[in-house]
């Protein structure tokens, strides 16, 4: 755990569908923090160019997280229901509803392609992996991150090397195990439940937005913080600009849980989408990601952020546009780990 923690106890999350750039990756380790590239909705190919630029930017650690492969059965059915359900919007739109695709997300060509030039870290969300997987990294001298939701699964993450502990604010994707609706817990009642039923080094995540938080996080006994919302509105972050000003909007006064874009549950901006939508969405992951996203960037090139996934933790409001090394700056105030 050592040899990859970071100088400031920040690590920036791994955003996927485009926030977590290179250029944020990079800014966010030369500030002293710990940046993640999202492999997550990327081919291998497009994961291995993200590294090669990373590198170019950078010469400190940084991670990649990697989507486990969608086990939970789906309803093949209620994805039928819900793509007819969308067919309004999309005709609205010019498009049509997308159909269901891969569910492994090339997970075989990631996991070889990051064995075979490893990063210094490598994060696993929505499950842990084979312990061979996991043993595989470590003897390449790679450090390995699992996402857990509840203390049950980190009681069965195996050997990590860390575990990111996710509250129920986090912005985006909730990373449980499984697609289930499952025990939603606050950071700060999650960490200790956590701490009591496993010695590995804890990373907090969710609703982290002020040293404050920072502060508190590492009195309940983790290591370090992880923060997506607070990054987002950055200059070097992939957002759109739609997300970025929404983000800023007063219009937007909630977040709430939805499985609407995805299939899986996620917190966001309470948008039309999302409220028309949540209530009749399957739980099928990534097949209504693949049926909305025609959708969504039907939306995003109108600049509708009423029709798109305005991913968003609870402390969303206190996002600023600063860089990411005055965001980094800002979260560790004088903490380091040195």
């Amino acid at each position: 755990m050592s040899d990859w923690l970071p100088e400031v106890p920040v690590v920036q999350a791994p955003m996927a569908g485009g926030a977590s750039t290179p250029e944020l990756v990079a800014a966010v380790c030369e500030a002293g923090g710990l940046g993640f590239l999202a492999a997550g909705y990327r081919t291998a190919a497009r994961m291995r160019a993200e590294i090669t630029r990373t590198r170019e930017l950078t010469r400190r650690p940084f991670g990649v997280n990697v989507f486990l492969p969608a086990a939970d059965p789906v309803d093949d059915a209620a994805v039928a229901a819900y793509r007819e359900r969308l067919r309004p919007e999309a005709e609205r739109l010019g498009v049509e509803p997308g159909a269901p695709g891969p569910r492994d997300d090339d997970w075989d060509a990631k996991v070889t392609d990051l064995l075979a030039d490893p990063p210094a870290v490598v994060g696993f969300t929505f499950g842990r992996p084979d312990a061979a997987v996991v043993r595989a990294f470590q003897r390449r001298g790679t450090a390995v991150v699992v996402t857990v939701t509840t203390p049950d699964e980190a009681r069965r993450a195996g050997a990590a090397d860390a575990l990111c502990v996710q509250g129920r604010e986090a912005g985006a994707h909730r990373g449980s195990f499984t697609n289930g609706d499952g025990e939603h817990l606050p950071v700060r009642e999650l960490v200790p439940r956590v701490r009591e039923v496993t010695a590995t080094p804890l990373i907090a995540a969710g609703g982290i937005a002020t040293a404050d938080h920072v502060r508190e996080m590492l009195l309940l006994g983790a290591v370090a913080v992880q923060a997506g919302t607070a990054f987002l509105r950055a200059p070097e972050s992939g957002a759109s600009e739609v997300h970025k000003n929404a983000l800023a909007d007063p219009r937007y006064t909630r977040t709430a849980m939805t499985r609407a874009f995805s299939g899986r549950p996620a917190r966001g901006l309470v948008n039309r989408f999302l409220a028309e939508h949540s209530p009749h969405a399957p739980a099928a992951y990534p097949d209504v990601h693949h049926l909305t996203a025609p959708l969504r960037r039907a939306a995003a090139a109108r600049r509708d952020p009423e029709g798109v996934n305005l991913w968003a933790g609870e402390s969303w409001r206190l996002a600023t546009a600063e860089p990411a090394h005055r965001i980094v700056a800002a979260l560790a105030g004088k903490i380091t780990n040195s």
